[in-house]
C-alpha cells in the first residue's frame, strides 16, 4: 500500500512574516512554536522524516500538524477541546456545597463564627453530600461563583432617625462649608480621636543596622513601660496631625491637646476652629465644657452623629 503524500504548504508573506514572528518568540508555549516551526519547514518542501529529524518529534506529529495547518491555516496549530476527567461531583452536588457555604454557621448548629474551607468539607462529609471532599476541591468549586465564606466585612446599624441631617452638619465641615457658607481662609476644622492601651516597649538590646549581605538585627527581648493613650488632633484641610501621650485619657488630657492646639499658629489667631470628636465622657457633658471654658471661648457646642463638635475660639 502506497505511503500518503506529504500535504503541500504554500505561505504568502504575510503568513510567512505571522509564523517567523512566532516561531522565534521568547513568549509563546514551546509547544506552539514546534508546531509553528514544522509549517515552515513543510513550506520548504522538507519531508516529513526530514523534519521529524529536524525538531525532534515524530513523523505523526509532523504529519498531524502539517495537515492541520492545511486545512485549518493558524487556528489548527492550537490545542482542540477535550472532554477530560470524568467529574466526580454531580451539580446537585455542587449546588448543596454552594448553598451550605452561604448558609451562616450558627443556622447549622456548628459552633464556628464563619465558614472555612476544612470545615465546609468536614460538614458536606457528615451531611451525607458527598462520601469525601478535600478542603482544596471546596476552595476551587467555590472560587467559580466568588463565593468566599471565610472573609467579613462589619458594618452598623443606624439607630438615629435625624442622622442624615446630623450627618450633613459634618460632612459639610469636610467639605469647607457651614450654614451654607463657604469657611473662609482663617477657619479651619479639626478632628480628634483617643487610641488607648499602647503597649510602652523599650528592647533591651540596641538594634544593629544593616551591613554588607546582611539585613538589620533587632533583638526579641524588650521591657514593658506600661500602657500610654495617644491623643491625636488632625487638620482636615491641611492634612497636619498634633498628638500627644497621656498615661490614661479624659478631660483632663483632652483639655491638655486643645489647649496645645489653640495656642499656636495658625489656630491661635484662627477666626473660628471647628472641632469634631466623639461621644466619649471627655468631650461631651457640662463638666468637659467647663474644664475647657477655662481657657477656651466655647459660643456653641452642638452634639453631631456619632459626637460632638464646638466652635472654639481662643480667649481675647
Amino acid at each position: 500500500m502506497p505511503a500518503p503524500r506529504a500535504r503541500q504548504i504554500s505561505l504568502t508573506a504575510s503568513q510567512r512574516r505571522r509564523l517567523k514572528k512566532l516561531a522565534y518568540s521568547h513568549t509563546a508555549p514551546y509547544q506552539q512554536v514546534i508546531r509553528v516551526r514544522i509549517v515552515l519547514d513543510a513550506a520548504r518542501c522538507y519531508s516529513n522524516a526530514k523534519i521529524a529529524r529536524l525538531r525532534g518529534v515524530t513523523v505523526d506529529t509532523v504529519r498531524t500538524w502539517r495537515g492541520r495547518y492545511a486545512d485549518e491555516g493558524l487556528a489548527g496549530l492550537t490545542d482542540r477541546r477535550r472532554s477530560g476527567r470524568p467529574a466526580r461531583f454531580t451539580p446537585v452536588q455542587l449546588a448543596e456545597i454552594k448553598a451550605l457555604a452561604c448558609q451562616l454557621p450558627a443556622e447549622t448548629g456548628v459552633p464556628l463564627s464563619r465558614w472555612s474551607c476544612p470545615d465546609l468539607a468536614t460538614e458536606a462529609v457528615d451531611r451525607g453530600i458527598t462520601e469525601a471532599i478535600s478542603a482544596s476541591t471546596i476552595r476551587r468549586i467555590l472560587a467559580a461563583d466568588a463565593i468566599k465564606p471565610w472573609q467579613y466585612r462589619s458594618w452598623l446599624f443606624i439607630r438615629d432617625p435625624d442622622f442624615a441631617t446630623k450627618a450633613a452638619w459634618v460632612l459639610n465641615l469636610y467639605a469647607r462649608t457651614w450654614d451654607g457658607e463657604p469657611l473662609g481662609d482663617d477657619e479651619y476644622v479639626i478632628s480628634c480621636d483617643e487610641k488607648t492601651s499602647i503597649q510602652a516597649r523599650c528592647r533591651c538590646h540596641p538594634t544593629l543596622p544593616p551591613g554588607l549581605s546582611r539585613t538589620m538585627r533587632v533583638n526579641h527581648e524588650y521591657d514593658r513601660g506600661g500602657a500610654l493613650a495617644y491623643l491625636a488632633a488632625y487638620d482636615v484641610h491641611q492634612a497636619q496631625v498634633i498628638g500627644l501621650c497621656s498615661d490614661t485619657t479624659g478631660i483632663a488630657p483632652f483639655t491638655e491637646l486643645v489647649d496645645e492646639v489653640m495656642t499656636q499658629e495658625p489656630y491661635a489667631s484662627a477666626k473660628r476652629v471647628f472641632w469634631v470628636v466623639d461621644n466619649g465622657s471627655s468631650h461631651r457633658g457640662k463638666a468637659a465644657i467647663r474644664a475647657r471654658a477655662v481657657k477656651l471661648t466655647v459660643p456653641s457646642y452642638r452634639t453631631y452623629p456619632g459626637g460632638t463638635a464646638g466652635f472654639i475660639r481662643p480667649l481675647a
